[in-house]
């Protein structure tokens, strides 16, 4: 049976990927972003089940709208996010501090808060939410790490919440992922050597990686895995 997904940030790169791997077995696919040029390129290349409604998912009035056109949501992925600017801040500009924080917070966090809980009551039972992380929340790395860690954290609740209703919940937490939109132009020389140099098994990953197992979530096969976190990174960041 053909089932109602909802994939936020879905014109490019993983978002994208996520979606592909679920029109392609045939689920009905809403993709949301705050570019309508791209999401519809985006649908018209994924084929007729795909329907683009920008709706940024930190604008509480967007959100509202995109919950107000569907009636059920079968599996949610929040993919919207990313860093909210490469540039630190110094210590001494407390309002550019403020500011930094308080939207990498909104981008990556306070992103998934709302939209699952505006879809909360669309979510039947056997539904599925996936967020996606990322490894930099246990690699430090400022204030992007720590809304990513915050994630996590805020996915073991609202694990327990859903899971009452028979709905699970995790976080799929890439390492570097290539042909994505993330650094744009920024990436110093040698960066993506460094980064594939960190992992195991010698390549970055790829979109398609993290749309395998954001599928699988929310296979009748998943049912029993929920409250986790699911590392995606080819053995970059190694847990046991």
């Amino acid at each position: 049976m053909s089932r109602t997904v909802v994939v936020t940030g879905a014109g490019t790169g993983i978002g994208r990927a996520v979606a592909a791997a679920f029109a392609a077995t045939g689920d009905r696919v809403f993709i949301t972003g705050r570019r309508l040029e791209v999401l519809e390129k985006t649908a018209n290349d994924l084929g007729s089940d795909v329907t683009p409604v920008v709706c940024d998912a930190t604008d509480l009035d967007q959100i509202a709208a995109l919950r107000d056109r569907l009636d059920r949501v079968d599996v949610l992925v929040n993919n919207a996010g990313g860093t909210a600017g490469f540039q630190y801040p110094g210590s001494d500009d407390l309002a550019a501090m403020a500011a930094y924080w308080q939207a990498n917070l909104s981008a990556n966090l306070l992103s998934a808060v709302l939209t699952t809980t505006a879809l909360d009551k669309l979510l039947p039972e056997g539904a599925a939410v996936v967020h996606i992380g990322s490894f930099a929340a246990d690699r430090g790395q400022g204030a992007y790490g720590a809304a990513k860690a915050g994630l996590a954290s805020w996915n073991i609740f609202i694990a327990k919440v859903l899971g009452a209703r028979g709905i699970t919940s995790n976080v799929v937490s890439p390492g570097y992922i290539e042909a994505t939109e993330f650094f744009g132009q920024r990436t110093p020389p040698g960066f993506h050597e460094a980064r594939v140099a960190e992992t195991m098994v010698g390549r970055p990953g790829q979109p398609e990686d993290l749309a395998g197992i954001v599928h699988f979530l929310a296979s009748p096969q998943a049912r029993h895995i929920t409250g986790q976190v699911v590392h995606v990174n080819g053995g970059a960041l190694a847990t046991r």
